[in-house]
């Protein structure tokens, strides 16, 4: 009879206790956000592709929500060491991450000790941009297609270098995909940054990269960089003309990526709905869609679980990508 009294006590008492929990929720979202945001980006300021899309979306969003929404550019170890600030942040909706393919898709595979789990310790907001990677050479490169640069590289094994942004990246993981498919022996040369890359491969210290189109498509009107194919399986719509790099004889070569909006685990689930719906008004718009066209990139919303299922269906995709490079970063 005790016992029938302890439950009968305990079970309203549990009961109170997740509605007063609903209820602190309910008025955590209604009352957010109340002061401003911060949004890391985990690749230095400029004009890489990663800074140019979450400064956008910052913009957008500080609008949408009423309160201004700060860019924190922490860079470091290919975007991982931003990604795992905001990994073990408050879950407060306060600190929220610029997350890509590069930190959370590649990294789990590379690097051997992390430090953080961005399936475990980090929740999708939305995804909102896809960018197809394209393969560029200085234009004093004697090579016009991706057949011409092959043979330039089988002609002279080990001479021929490629940037990237860092140990681990998109970018870095392209050229390695291309060396293993291409069968040729190539000189990796890693940068902090795609914008300071870029740098060396205007100047010609560097011959080529592969990166996201957003980075490259100024460059690449203005001459400043030749673009050799487009590293997706389809043709980019912003660039129809540019052969993809799997039609000129690498058949199934793909490397993209993209951009989307993550909070720290555990953030209350109707802070992420707030964001997702800001962010899916935002991306759903014209003037974000015009944005983004102008950039070399393109819409794509996910929902959270969407978001999140496509992160892990990613991190396996790469893991066996970075099996077949034999790559591995300690």
């Amino acid at each position: 009879m005790m016992l029938f009294k302890t439950r009968a006590i305990f079970a309203p008492k549990l009961v109170l206790a997740l509605l007063c929990a609903a209820a602190v929720q309910l008025a955590c979202a209604q009352a957010y956000p109340n002061r401003p945001i911060r949004l890391i980006v985990p690749y230095p300021p400029g004009a890489s592709t990663n800074d140019i899309l979450g400064r956008a979306l910052a913009i957008r969003l500080g609008n949408e929500l009423g309160q201004q929404v700060v860019v924190d550019n922490r860079s470091g170890a290919s975007g991982n060491m931003g990604s795992e600030m905001v990994a073990k942040a408050i879950p407060d909706g306060y600190t929220l991450l610029i997350g890509v393919a590069g930190p959370l898709a590649v990294g789990p595979s590379v690097y051997s000790n992390l430090g953080y789990s961005p399936i475990k310790d980090l929740a999708p907001i939305a995804m909102y941009a896809s960018i197809p990677y394209v393969l560029v050479v200085n234009p004093a490169v004697p090579a016009h297609n991706i057949k011409e640069l092959i043979a330039l590289a089988k002609a002279k094994p080990g001479t021929l270098n490629f940037a990237s942004s860092g140990n681990g990246g998109s970018p870095h993981l392209c050229g390695e995909l291309f060396k293993v498919m291409a069968s040729i022996d190539i000189v990796h040369i890693p940068y902090k940054g795609a914008a300071v890359a870029m740098i060396d491969v205007l100047s010609g210290q560097i011959p080529m990269i592969c990166t996201g189109a957003t980075a490259l498509s100024a460059h690449i009107r203005a001459g400043r960089v030749r673009a050799l194919g487009v590293a997706s399986l389809k043709r980019s719509p912003q660039m129809p003309d540019l052969p993809t790099i799997s039609e000129q004889g690498l058949t199934g070569f793909e490397v993209n990526s993209w951009t989307g909006l993550l909070a720290p685990a555990k953030t209350p689930e109707p802070i992420i709905r707030r964001l997702y719906e800001a962010v899916a008004k935002i991306t759903n718009s014209d003037d974000m869609k015009n944005f983004l066209s102008g950039v070399g990139a393109e819409p794509a919303l996910m929902a959270p679980k969407e978001f999140g299922a496509y992160l892990k269906e990613d991190t396996a995709r790469w893991a066996k990508v970075v099996k077949a490079a034999n790559l591995k970063i300690d």
